[in-house]
């Protein structure tokens, strides 16, 4: 089969590889559809250099690359009992960036729902996850209270402020000019375009900052935050090539001690409730994922260049 791989940091290149095979508690998905992260394009690079710990100090320790899929099911091991060849799918796995994926029954795989193409459910996953995980966990976000959203047009913030809506909340997304009908269009309540309008000096009080860009200080945010708000962060500059977003995050964490408000920092973790939550968000259309371009998986590098301009909105998505 066709895969993306990488076998050393700063490229990947598509080639022949072994076509995996289900075990007994798995399903082979032919894969249609997957999509393009942050996390994924730091693995690309081996950044923050931090990170290499974990990853392999000179080369990657796998040279699979990619997470979220949409596909179809294409056999099923003897134990699956939720499943079966032809069913349409969507979730996540290592390795996603493929023609065939397996992944175990019970861990992030659901149902695609019949109101949703490969492409949006191939969108899904990290940036699903993050959102929710986010938003419902660790902002505790519930009806009436007030969020604000910066970087509310990318991968996450996106499903962030469709997110944030259903579960009751007034949303203001921040977000550069060519983008404000874009989060508009999602539902925001309210949308300020950074060029002309610092989101830290209105007269606004937030109870949640949901912070993807990861671009202002902890004193700056603190003008407008409500007494208790929970600051969640999830993003970063990405200019910094040894901590990555890591330096921000630590600077926010220290910074918040001494306040009344709250700051996180989490990394999603995927699991089946989870991907169950998203799915009945995506057939109810209360989340419908905004797809920027898509890609042919053979022309993935272009893909990663697009997104390591800085200047993706919404979702890349790899086509397979």
């Amino acid at each position: 089969m066709r895969a993306a791989v990488r076998e050393a940091y700063g490229s990947v290149e598509v080639r022949e590889i072994d076509k995996p095979v289900a075990d007994d508690g798995e399903v082979l998905v032919r894969v249609h559809a997957s999509s393009m992260n942050a996390a994924d394009w730091y693995a690309m690079l081996g950044r923050p250099y931090v990170a290499r710990v974990e990853m392999g100090l000179r080369t990657p320790k796998t040279n699979s690359i990619g997470t979220d899929f949409a596909g179809t099911v294409e056999a099923a091991g003897k134990d699956v009992t939720t499943f079966r060849p032809g069913d349409e799918v969507f979730g996540a796995k290592t390795g996603a960036y493929a023609e065939y994926v397996c992944v175990a029954e019970d861990r992030a795989v659901v149902t695609k729902p019949a109101n949703v193409s490969f492409e949006q459910a191939g969108a899904v996953g990290i940036a699903g996850v993050t959102a929710l995980q986010g938003l419902r966990d660790k902002a505790h976000v519930g009806p009436g209270q007030r969020v604000v959203i910066n970087g509310a047009s990318g991968g996450v913030g996106t499903f962030a402020v469709q997110i944030a809506k259903a579960l009751g909340a007034e949303v203001t997304g921040v977000c550069h000019t060519r983008n404000v009908e874009l989060v508009r269009s999602l539902g925001a309540d309210h949308v300020v375009d950074y060029t002309r309008e610092d989101f830290t000096r209105s007269d606004g009080r937030y109870d949640v900052l949901f912070d993807v860009a990861g671009n202002r200080s902890w004193s700056e945010c603190t003008r407008v935050l409500a007494p208790e708000a929970n600051v969640v962060i999830v993003g970063g500059p990405k200019s910094n090539a040894l901590l990555g977003p890591l330096g921000h995050v630590a600077r926010t964490r220290l910074a918040s001690i001494v306040s009344s408000r709250k700051a996180a920092f989490f990394i999603a973790k995927f699991n089946k409730h989870d991907m169950e939550a998203l799915r009945e968000l995506l057939a109810s259309g209360e989340v419908t994922p905004a797809i920027e371009q898509e890609y042919p998986l053979s022309d993935i590098g272009a893909a990663f260049r697009h997104f390591g301009e800085g200047h993706a909105r919404s979702k890349i998505v790899i086509t397979v």
